[in-house]
């Protein structure tokens, strides 16, 4: 399966402004990319990329005065299976887990563990541990949050969430992170590409979050938003939570002026996919709110 993937967002900044962008592609990805999958911007700036811990991809940028467009347009190769799904998967226990998932079970920025703790265990404790009790809670967290733009902030936490009753689908993806560590389970934050490939058309595009967990020896894909196996997600960036992997944090004060998101199934030779690059989607704008100083818009 081919998927054309790409945004363009436009900010307006009345100084000079550093930017940090998470926009890429996770450098795990394996399929096949047709054209480019790098941060363009118009005007020209200059870029610089980097790793980060997590594997993300990373570009800096200062923004100049006036308005600064950001894009990427390209074609990846996707398997054209849903999220993996193993019923039987099961709960490592602390002291058999490897080292590099330990981070994903203590406390984060936006993932408070303790404060969950007691009510995640009076929910959850009499499920199966290993891939039940992952998806009681993903069935809890769907059914307990109302998804809603307006919900959404930037400084909201997994505990605002919950006691809030509503979110964005980051939300949903940090209160069920929270609550799988506070079951002794490693979770971690993701975001990417999700488009309407074999479900209903939803509407304006977006990036989308969700979470992967760690069972079996493996990472696994949950989504707490959807709550179902989905077909062509294509992973952008992981950490402990939102903080780890915003997709655009300024150093200065911007205003956002466009945000759209295109995650659709193509077809054709790669010759005529190139063709077909060269000329952006139209496709509607989800307009979101302008953010402060040092503060990052987040999915």
């Amino acid at each position: 399966m081919l998927i054309r993937i790409g945004f363009e967002i436009i900010v307006e900044c009345t100084a000079p402004t550093p930017l940090l962008l998470a926009l890429s592609p996770h450098s795990s990805q394996s399929g096949r990319i047709i054209g480019s999958d790098r941060v363009h911007t118009e005007p020209d700036v200059e870029l610089r990329e980097y790793l980060d811990p997590f594997g993300n991809r990373r570009t800096r940028l200062v923004a100049p005065v006036g308005q600064l467009k950001l894009w990427s347009d390209c074609v990846v190769e996707d398997d054209g299976a849903p999220d993996p799904f193993d019923w039987n998967a099961h709960q490592h226990e602390i002291d058999e887990l490897p080292d590099e998932t330990l981070t994903y079970l203590t406390a984060s920025r936006y993932c408070e563990v303790a404060e969950l703790t007691e009510q995640a265990w009076a929910l959850f404790g009499d499920t199966p541990p290993g891939w039940a009790r992952v998806q009681a809670i993903c069935n809890w967290t769907h059914n307990h949050l109302t998804f809603g733009y307006r919900f959404g902030r930037s400084n909201k936490t997994a505990l605002d969430a919950l006691q809030e009753c509503t979110g964005v689908c980051r939300d949903f993806a940090q209160l069920a992170v929270g609550l799988c560590r506070a079951m002794n389970i490693p979770a971690r934050y993701a975001s990417g590409y999700l488009g309407d490939i074999g479900v209903a058309p939803s509407g304006a595009g977006d990036f989308s979050a969700w979470l992967e967990v760690y069972l079996e020896n493996r990472w696994y894909t949950f989504d707490a938003r959807h709550n179902t196996p989905r077909i062509g997600r294509v992973l952008m960036v992981h950490g402990r939570d939102a903080a780890d992997v915003a997709m655009l944090t300024s150093f200065g004060n911007y205003d956002l002026k466009l945000f759209r998101v295109w995650t659709d199934e193509v077809t054709g030779s790669d010759e005529e996919l190139l063709d077909c690059l060269e000329e952006r989607p139209d496709t509607p704008a989800l307009t979101l709110a302008p953010t402060g100083p040092n503060e990052a818009l987040l999915s």
